[in-house]
């Protein structure tokens, strides 16, 4: 990681002086903006007028030069809060109901502030299963790209007035990185009331100084080093940003953590400029969409253990697993289901959407295929089911010239653990989208 020079980073007190970027001629830029509830409002819930009207000004004069813009607006919450004079609930049902008083208040705001620089808003409240399901995936793409080409800015939230809690983003950091994904972003921008991430706690370290970069192989000790929580008024902390970033570098786009009050930020994060945050360069390889969604947004189930030899197959040989590589499960999951794939160490290497229950994966395990019964699906997940996590991933990207994509061998076919072929999945692939 590239820190700064150790001076103390700016506060909301004293924001800090920065000349307005140049403007140059660049081509046209698909840019995601995510903004903190902390913010959009004050304490009691008010939403801050002024703080979206300087976003806006900004928004406007990157769609004049050709931009396109969309933003994930945090605040829906917090908005019902400061409507109804309450303090801020636990229970779900009442927080549901705050966004829904919220939610309307919020697009009010925001629609006055992009109208102030002639531009229109539009609403779009998205749900995690619109980002699991292949058309639903296509159609939330195809509405915000046409409301791009008719000028419209799209403000995004999570719906979150009857999202189910199992089934939630939980917080508009990882919705934005799925979000900068779906319309294949250029960059995306977590705006929060921070410069970036800091080297340690700031209200503990006052001598704390800003992360300029964090490549690839320093992302666990970022996710480390930005453990701690939220502000009361939000969902996310400088952790979920981290861990959004990542989202955001693995899908192939460049992510920036900055502080939302400073002067011409998303002018600077579009060129570049140094100082203005936190970077996280893009990875080389961009992950297909469904493994996005697999590897950052749905819970695991349960974990299953594998041998030395498939977890081989899986990470160099890029094939499915199949029962005679599994050593025993842990947890009671369904069929389709999310689960961790770990090693006989107990080390999380991989996730996949299992083909079988818990119970029967436990059954099988250590059995060759001509031991299952008759016209059994022989995967216990298929590659294409399949996410490599962390260092397996930097792995397979090193090998991806003897694998081919979705675990096809060069010549096209595919294959399995144990040097089986495996058939084509019934799933989904979002690898194309």
């Amino acid at each position: 990681m590239a820190g700064g020079s150790g001076e103390q980073p700016p506060t909301m007190e004293d924001p800090p002086r920065m000349e307005q970027p140049p403007r140059m001629e660049r081509p046209p830029r698909m840019v995601v903006v995510k903004v903190g509830t902390s913010s959009l409002t004050d304490a009691t819930g008010i939403i801050l007028q002024e703080a979206l009207g300087r976003l806006a000004a900004q928004v406007g004069c990157l769609t004049r030069d050709g931009h396109r813009i969309v933003l994930v607006s945090s605040g829906a919450i917090a908005a019902g809060l400061g409507a109804l004079e309450m303090e801020r609930p636990e229970d779900t049902a009442t927080l549901q109901a705050l966004s829904a008083v919220g939610q309307h208040r919020l697009m009010q705001a925001w629609d006055a502030a992009l109208a102030d620089v002639g531009l229109v808003a539009g609403q779009v409240l998205l749900a995690p299963l619109d980002f699991g399901h292949r058309q639903q995936y296509l159609h939330a793409r195809s509405t915000l790209n046409r409301l791009m080409e008719l000028g419209v800015v799209p403000i995004v939230n999570e719906n979150d007035a009857v999202a189910d809690d199992e089934i939630r983003f939980g917080d508009n950091d990882r919705l934005a990185a799925l979000v900068s994904h779906l319309v294949r972003a250029d960059l995306l921008v977590l705006l929060t009331d921070a410069p970036g991430l800091l080297s340690a706690d700031p209200r503990s370290v006052p001598g704390a100084s800003l992360v300029e970069e964090v490549l690839e192989s320093d992302h666990s000790a970022a996710l480390e080093m930005a453990a701690g929580p939220g502000t009361e008024r939000g969902s996310g902390g400088m952790s979920s940003k981290v861990a959004a970033a990542r989202m955001a570098a693995w899908s192939g786009v460049r992510c920036l953590i900055a502080a939302a009050d400073r002067p011409g930020v998303l002018q600077a994060a579009l060129v570049g400029s140094t100082g203005v945050g936190t970077q996280f360069p893009p990875r080389p390889r961009r992950l297909p969409a469904r493994k996005v969604w697999l590897a950052f947004a749905v819970p695991s189930r349960g974990t299953v253990t594998v041998d030395d030899g498939a977890r081989q197959a899986l990470v160099a040989g890029g094939r499915s697993l199949l029962p005679a590589g599994v050593l025993g499960v842990s947890g009671v999951f369904g069929r389709d289901d999310a689960v961790e794939v770990a090693a006989a160490d107990g080390a999380v290497f991989a996730k996949g959407f299992v083909g079988h229950p818990s119970a029967l994966v436990a059954e099988w395990a250590g059995r060759q295929t001509s031991q299952l019964p008759r016209d059994a699906r022989v995967e216990v997940i298929h590659r294409d089911d399949m996410v490599l996590l962390g260092d397996e991933m930097v792995l397979l990207d090193e090998q991806a010239g003897r694998v081919g994509a979705a675990g096809r061998a060069p010549d096209g076919s595919r294959k399995a653990v144990q040097g089986e072929v495996a058939p084509e999945p019934s799933g989904a692939d979002f690898s194309t989208t």
